[in-house]
């Protein structure tokens, strides 16, 4: 015959391939692009305009293989194009073999002869996407795809893609889908293949092209492919470029409610990145997004979906104040009264984010109710969990504390019970935050230091002055030491003697686990103020322990309090203890 196969290893003595007996023209058709496809890659000239012919055969091979797993070889439609493939073929074989031996003539009619070559097989790969499109698959077909095993040549791998590439471009609606569904599963697998995909790019448009199909379906499983691609930051870009945020936003306005979902967690990746953030807005994704979160009867993950791509785009400030405009604070904080905690936890999210920094909606926020709904989830009577009570608790400080108008509402609201109840009550972890965000209250206001004294706070916070960690010891000291600061306070707190007493003896230099000793003797300066807090300092059989303190010259602290507790009649009580 001359030559026996298209391997390379054998160069043709003709252009045109002898027809071997015994096997079908589809097969005989489908083993010649395999060799060309072979041969092409040992062409080392104009590897830009072979890399595309080489797309275009294995396109066209990925279609020929499913139509014979079809069995539909004897299809007189596709029968009637196998004879200009071939044609096709063995011109484009010549050329291969031709810039493999560097014997053509001139690069410039050699580079002609390629861009011919090229449109040929484009125009094949169209026809036979319109002979398939007019129903030679059937719906059985769709389950005949072969995945590679884990660990699969970066070939084995693309060659799987382009199948599916052709399924999705010229099969019907349940292959298609069945396509997607496969592309789906090796991408969450094997992130490899999203590398893949972005190289063999015709996938990316055929999936944004789904996006705008008027098939449920296809929009859905699209959309979770996308959703894959879209968490990696070096391929945002690719599908910004490819144009997928515009029909996301369409699904997101009329899709279905499973597409809704798919397309809110593909922006709300796309717009981590803030300069995505006005494309989504010019193509009206804030208002789409603002009608979920208004819609009662949206799902719970698809609001919570929407609201964190709504705080992505919180950021730029142009669409903060579109956002404000629309309505969107009184939006939210309905979304506060939620039951549903992925709801809740995102527009608390959101409510943080637009109105931090931002007076004018803070201001708006109160008007609306938002620090009430906040302390509605702290209400013990509500099932909430832990980690959502922290979330609220972290947005009331930081919506509230910066603010004295702020503070005089919690505390009217009754604020200060509610922080004793988890302090005294809560498990470790929201107890120690609650301590955190009662220390950072203390500073606020005077107002908030009486309401603090009056609710019973001290007692709890001398308790903490014992605690194993040392930043809890400390926060406690120093919470106490701006609280006794008010004479009101300061009276209670002398009224226990156990609490002068407990001051007292942590003072001892040995004591290992002490807390802040510069609190602990500033809290015992305040006490001296009155009458009874330096009678029960001095008649304490620990007071030793700031004679200890001051003659160790450990704390300059120490002997200011020794010297104001010296004053007057108590000079003699302590005398020798102080040297100037």
């Amino acid at each position: 015959m001359g030559h026996e196969d298209f391997t390379g290893e054998s160069k043709p003595v003709q252009n045109s391939p002898e027809r071997p007996t015994g096997i079908s023209n589809l097969r005989r058709t489908i083993d010649f692009i395999s060799s060309l496809i072979s041969l092409s890659h040992s062409v080392r000239v104009f590897t830009g305009k072979w890399q595309l012919i080489r797309n275009k055969l294995e396109e066209l091979y990925s279609g020929l293989i499913a139509a014979e797993n079809f069995d539909s070889g004897e299809n007189p439609s596709l029968s009637g194009v196998l004879p200009s493939m071939m044609a096709t073929i063995s011109e484009c074989y010549d050329l291969a073999t031709r810039c493999v031996d560097l014997s053509y003539s001139g690069k410039l009619l050699m580079q002609s002869d390629l861009d011919m070559v090229f449109a040929k097989f484009d125009n094949h790969v169209k026809k036979l996407a319109e002979i398939y499109k007019k129903g030679i698959w059937s719906n059985g077909y769709a389950l005949v795809v072969s995945k590679p095993s884990l660990g699969a040549s970066k070939e084995d791998m693309r060659f799987y893609i382009r199948d599916l590439l052709s399924r999705m471009k010229i099969g019907d609606l349940s292959m298609k889908k069945q396509a997607l569904m496969n592309l789906y599963d090796v991408v969450v697998e094997d992130e490899k293949y999203v590398k893949v995909i972005i190289d063999v790019g015709d996938v990316i448009h055929v999936l944004v092209g789904f996006l705008c199909s008027n098939q449920v379906t296809l929009q859905e499983e699209s959309a979770q492919v996308i959703s894959v691609i879209a968490g990696f930051d070096s391929y945002k870009g690719v599908l910004v470029a490819a144009g997928v945020i515009s029909p996301l936003v369409k699904v997101l306005d009329f899709g279905s409610e499973a597409g809704k979902v798919g397309a809110a967690r593909c922006l709300m990746k796309l717009t981590e990145n803030s300069d995505n953030a006005w494309c989504v807005s010019a193509h009206g994704g804030v208002t789409a997004l603002l009608k979920i979160c208004g819609d009662e009867n949206c799902k719970c993950n698809l609001v919570g979906l929407a609201c964190r791509v709504l705080r992505n785009l919180v950021s730029v400030e142009e669409i903060k104040r579109f956002m404000v405009e629309e309505g969107a604070v009184s939006t939210f904080i309905r979304l506060l009264r939620s039951k549903e905690e992925v709801i809740l936890v995102s527009s608390i999210g959101f409510i943080q984010s637009i109105a931090t920094g931002d007076e004018l909606v803070r201001e708006i926020v109160i008007r609306e109710g938002g620090i009430r709904a906040l302390l509605c989830v702290l209400d013990p009577k509500w099932s909430y969990s832990s980690k959502t009570r922290e979330i609220a608790m972290r947005a009331i400080e930081n919506l509230c504390f910066s603010s004295s108008t702020c503070v005089s509402i919690l505390l009217s609201y009754g604020f200060v019970d509610q922080l004793l109840y988890y302090v005294r009550n809560g498990e470790v972890s929201i107890q120690e935050l609650m301590l955190k965000v009662a220390f950072r209250l203390c500073g606020t206001s005077e107002e908030a230091k009486k309401a603090m004294g009056d609710a019973g706070f001290m007692a709890e916070l001398v308790k903490f002055l014992s605690a194993k960690s040392f930043e809890v010891r400390e926060m406690a000291a120093e919470a106490l030491s701006s609280m006794v600061m008010v004479p009101k306070n300061r009276k209670r707190f002398v009224q226990d003697d156990n609490n002068i007493a407990l001051l007292l003896q942590l003072l001892d230099p040995e004591e290992g686990n002490s807390g802040n000793k510069k609190f602990l003797i500033s809290i015992l300066m305040s006490l001296t103020s009155c009458t009874s807090g330096r009678k029960k300092i001095v008649s304490s059989g620990y007071a030793k322990n700031i004679e200890k303190l001051a003659e160790a010259e450990v704390s300059s602290d120490a002997k200011r309090l020794i010297k104001k507790l010296s004053a007057n009649r108590f000079r003699s009580m302590l005398s020798g203890i102080w040297h100037s």
